[in-house]
């Protein structure tokens, strides 16, 4: 039995997506930010209170490329993962990684322009940084695709790699649009072509992170 604990448009998105691709059954268990995950039966399963958290046959696990990992091993099968041994293995787990990079942008963003919903509460410059940051890791990305020449970050094609980079772009995109970046632009639009993808997205009316599709830099 594989049960993941998932918030809409967060973190967890990306196990969701994976989950999909691997076309393993699975159940979900949404939760908003709300105070349900900060209690005491959810922190036994993600003793930070984060989503995702998955019980996977009476074992939990919590923090996404750690679980990206334990999936793609349990489940070689799907080709998702690069195992050790493989000329990939290197690569695959720098591109995986680099998914939590982007995200603790996104996050400081999400923070800036969500959590902090009072005007004093915010800061211009902090919202001009992150957004910039995430601008240089589009250039890092840019450069990669232009390495592989397959279209995906990994020269032989698809992979976790791209579902763990790719949920973190599309959180990105709310604070900084990939205007400038073909090679991303063009990669991005083919993983949100993908059935998984599209599966891993909010359903109608299920609770939403982003309200907004772009929050510009706070201008104070």
């Amino acid at each position: 039995m594989i049960r993941l604990h998932h918030c809409p448009q967060s973190r967890s998105m990306r196990t969701l997506w994976l989950l999909h691709e691997l076309g393993v059954p699975f159940e979900v268990v949404t939760h908003d930010f709300g105070k349900n995950l900060r209690d005491p039966s959810y922190l036994a399963l993600s003793p930070a209170g984060r989503v995702p958290a998955l019980e996977i046959n009476g074992d939990t696990m919590f923090e996404t490329g750690a679980i990206t990992e334990y999936l793609c091993e349990r489940f070689p099968e799907a080709g998702m993962g690069r195992l050790p041994g493989d000329p990939e293995r290197r690569a695959w787990l720098v591109w995986v990684h680099f998914a939590e990079t982007l995200s603790q942008h996104s996050a400081a963003l999400t923070q800036q322009h969500i959590m902090l919903y009072e005007a004093s509460m915010r800061s211009a410059i902090v919202t001009k940084l992150e957004a910039a940051r995430l601008k240089k890791c589009y250039g890092a990305l840019e450069a990669r695709l232009a390495e592989t020449g397959s279209g995906y970050l990994l020269g032989s094609g698809f992979s976790a790699a791209d579902i763990s980079v790719g949920q973190a772009v599309y959180m990105s995109r709310h604070f900084a649009a990939l205007d400038g970046f073909e090679a991303v632009e063009a990669w991005y639009a083919r993983l949100a072509e993908r059935p998984a993808f599209q599966a891993s997205l909010p359903a109608e009316g299920e609770w939403r992170l982003y309200a907004r599709d772009f929050y510009p830099p706070w201008e104070g």
